[in-house]
């Protein structure tokens, strides 16, 4: 379980939450862009971007992807949500705001590791519709494949692999997503699993199919 953060130290209060970028601040250019490294690399980068409830099967499927990627020569990274919260992220909670600048770090992330020519695979619920889109409209057009890891509430709690429902549903844990917080499905996402019919390996071969239809 990830606990929410107190801090009452100096640097209390001074992290950005996604604010216009100081008008002195340019992009520097770089010599060695995205073009040259997807040369160098052989492929195109993107970003897979899993959304879904808790125990849905997002890490599953995203971690046998990756496996497949890497194994035909593909430079990938995978961010999961709870690596990033141990992390780059332990300081935000699990308000509205804070899910929000929570999806926000990760997609400037994404950005720049598919400016290093990586294939990046996200794995977060990121239950609202808004901050996907942001994270779309980051990258260029078709450097974005969105999948939504669709499993029923009943389904997934029954899975429950951490816990957390149970705890939700004894108030313990009281902005859980799905129990005490929404979840906005995807409306037009470039694919659909649905984890009730098809196995993580079935999934994978799905992500595949759509991922060599985009040209990646």
């Amino acid at each position: 379980m990830l606990e929410r953060f107190d801090h009452d130290g100096p640097a209390a209060g001074l992290v950005n939450r996604g604010g216009p970028a100081p008008a002195d601040v340019l992009w520097q250019v770089l010599e060695v862009d995205k073009r040259l490294r997807r040369t160098r690399n052989g492929h195109s980068p993107g970003v897979v971007w899993f959304t879904g409830l808790s125990g849905a099967g997002k890490s599953t499927v995203a971690n046998l992807l990756e496996q497949r990627l890497h194994a035909s020569g593909k430079h990938t990274y995978l961010l999961d949500g709870d690596n990033v919260r141990l992390g780059l992220n332990r300081d935000l909670g699990f308000s509205d705001d804070d899910r929000s600048e929570n999806i926000r770090r990760v997609a400037e992330v994404a950005k720049l590791m598919v400016d290093a020519g990586l294939v990046v695979l996200v794995s977060f619920i990121s239950p609202f519709r808004s901050d996907r889109a942001l994270s779309r409209g980051l990258l260029e057009p078709g450097e974005f494949c969105e999948v939504f890891v669709d499993t029923p509430l009943e389904v997934a709690e029954e899975r429950d692999p951490k816990g957390l429902y149970r705890k939700a549903r004894a108030g313990l844990l009281p902005d859980f997503t799905g129990i005490g917080s929404p979840y906005e499905p995807p409306e037009d996402s470039e694919v659909h699993i649905d984890t009730t019919r098809l196995s993580p390996a079935e999934a994978v071969e799905v992500i595949l199919g759509r991922l060599r239809h985009m040209g990646w």
